[in-house]
């Protein structure tokens, strides 16, 4: 006589099939929020993954919008106006994700993503709590190893095609420590340019779409630190490159540079690499998103 439970799932084996499914934290770039992500925490829900977006620290919730940002905007005033966000370093970002990693962490496997200049973050992170992590996602992100930050990185010749610089930013004075783009700026150059940096085939209505929920400050000094991955921490950590190769933002030719020296930083860890048709703001269809992420989980299973 077979036995009552043949075939069914107890509550325990339930729980232990839950804590063995990784958690994804997803790290938003400049600029940019936890809302950004929100097509991709839709997708990886439906499919039935625990993932959580974290707003970095003056991001999200915590945002600063400059009265002279406001309408009617003050562009002499948005010049100068200060901004707490002069005061966040990568120290901060970092220690604000370890938390996020240390809480999820209580539920199984964590998958680091990060996009953009959120690749920094995902790097320090990674130093501090490499045991933490299974898998690092670096989507279309900064990743730097040989060269020590973001700025250095830019200067490369392999960044010289690089959008962003036709993407006009408000010329704000070094001591105010902060990076500014005037996202509600009426002028069309300056609508071409950002439709060239973030997704050069979308319509003109979504581009303005995705420039609202943009927010104009971020910290300079996060460009400017030495984000290295470690070789006896970071290292350590299994990690995938999504290389987009329509993005204007970070060239591809950009991205094989990071992917190249961090392969011979860590030699006996290099990047699993997946190249994908898409702009900096990542693919155009969510469904992408997801098939990548679920073959990430798979592997920390």
């Amino acid at each position: 006589m077979s036995n009552l439970t043949d075939g069914v799932q107890t509550d325990a084996q339930e729980d232990a099939q839950r804590r063995g499914a990784p958690t994804f934290v997803l790290v938003h770039g400049a600029g940019s929020n936890s809302h950004g992500w929100s097509p991709v925490l839709r997708e990886l829900g439906t499919r039935g993954h625990r993932a959580v977006a974290v707003d970095l620290p003056g991001h999200g919730t915590g945002a600063y919008f400059p009265l002279s940002y406001q309408t009617p905007q003050d562009p002499e005033r948005l010049r100068t106006e200060p901004s707490p966000l002069s005061g966040v370093t990568l120290a901060d970002c970092a220690s604000h994700v370890v938390g996020v990693v240390r809480a999820v962490h209580r539920n199984g496997p964590v998958i680091l993503v990060g996009q953009s200049l959120g690749g920094v973050t995902v790097n320090a992170v990674a130093n501090r709590v490499p045991e933490l992590i299974s898998h690092l996602v670096y989507a279309s992100a900064f990743c730097p190893t040989r060269h020590a930050s973001v700025a250095q990185l830019m200067a490369t010749p392999e960044a010289a095609t690089s959008a962003l610089f036709r993407l006009t930013a408000v010329r704000t004075p070094p001591e105010l420590g902060v990076n500014r783009v005037n996202w509600h700026s009426g002028d069309p150059a300056f609508l071409a340019a950002a439709k060239e940096a973030l997704g050069s085939d979308l319509p003109d209505a979504e581009v303005r779409a995705l420039l609202n929920t943009l927010e104009p400050d971020e910290s300079a000094a996060i460009g400017a630190a030495d984000a290295r991955g470690l070789p006896e921490a970071w290292g350590r950590v299994p990690r995938t490159f999504l290389r987009f190769t329509e993005d204007r933002s970070i060239p591809p030719a950009l991205q094989d540079l990071m992917i190249r020296e961090a392969d011979e930083t860590t030699p006996r860890n290099r990047f699993r690499v997946r190249s994908l048709p898409a702009p900096h703001i990542g693919p155009r269809e969510v469904a992408v998103w997801g098939d990548e992420l679920e073959l990430v989980a798979r592997l920390c299973r």
